[in-house]
């Protein structure tokens, strides 16, 4: 199957990082959100991050505006009826998920395959709200995702060989590199990742240690870039919770109960970056 057009379904952070790597790979890219305006936001955003690579000479300008010009902000899922690939990008929610795509399954041409940026949540049971479910597919990128190689490929119970080699295929266009997982809880990245930044949390619980005493351990002492509670500021609390939360629910394994801690700083809107405060304090300029 050959892919050049691709639909990005919500331009936050993850989504205009995809719709990002897409437009550059030389696809057309169709990207929506909750309307128009936030979709052109997205758009507006990666343009910015696009002239930071032109000053630093690291783009050139016609290849900037090449890219920009594959870029389009629409109206909604209907816009998507042509494209031959979309990525689902919205919030770590289930249901939120399986009813968007049962409006992609009903929107898009029956080629087309559909696939969930999703970093835990079955691929399966997302899948099975279609009429297509060998063409339902995980697509985990890791953010930020310009930077960041790694792709999770992630197989439903039902996804064709076809859709699987489709996407790994897409993903090497982009630039990057892929691992496959099986569709169980929180996949390989977050079956490993969460349950670390889920005891560092523990730690600081239980008076183990300071946030920075944690954060300077582990990054010198296994050769870290960033300590866990600064990477759990940097994905979002609320993330790092709901995951916790699939991967307890899932596996039944008191292994994986979100500590106390986590829930409470959610509870406060203590998020991490994004809100200005999680196990840090930011400023407005993110440091």
């Amino acid at each position: 199957m050959t892919i050049q057009s691709i639909g990005v379904l919500g331009a936050g952070q993850m989504g205009a990082g995809i719709a990002h790597v897409a437009a550059v790979a030389g696809l057309d890219v169709r990207v929506a959100d909750a309307d128009r305006a936030r979709a052109q936001q997205g758009i507006d955003g990666i343009a910015k991050r696009l002239q930071r690579l032109v000053d630093k000479e690291r783009m050139t300008p016609a290849a900037r505006d090449g890219a920009l010009a594959r870029l389009v902000a629409v109206d909604g899922i209907a816009d998507f009826k042509d494209c031959d690939f979309v990525v689902e990008a919205v919030s770590e929610n289930e249901a939120l998920k399986r009813s968007l795509f049962e409006q992609l399954d009903a929107a898009c041409k029956p080629e087309a395959i559909l696939a969930t940026n999703t970093s835990s949540i079955p691929i399966t049971r997302i899948a099975a709200v279609t009429r297509r479910p060998a063409q339902v597919i995980g697509m985990h990128f890791m953010n930020p995702v310009p930077v960041m190689k790694l792709i999770e490929v992630i197989r439903g119970i039902a996804t064709s060989d076809e859709t699987t080699a489709a996407t790994v295929a897409l993903a090497e266009r982009l630039g990057k590199v892929t691992v496959t997982a099986r569709d169980m809880p929180g996949f390989i990245i977050n079956r490993v990742l969460m349950p670390m930044i889920n005891e560092a949390v523990y730690a600081l619980y239980e008076g183990i240690g300071t946030v920075e005493d944690i954060d300077t351990g582990m990054k010198l002492g296994t050769n870290q870039p960033m300590g866990p509670l600064t990477l759990a500021d940097f994905i979002g609390l609320d993330t790092c919770l709901a995951i916790m939360n699939v991967l307890h629910t899932g596996m039944g394994d008191t292994k994986y109960r979100p500590c106390p801690l986590l829930q409470q700083y959610v509870d406060a809107g203590w998020l991490g970056r994004k809100s200005g405060r999680g196990f840090y304090t930011y400023g407005a300029d993110g440091r």
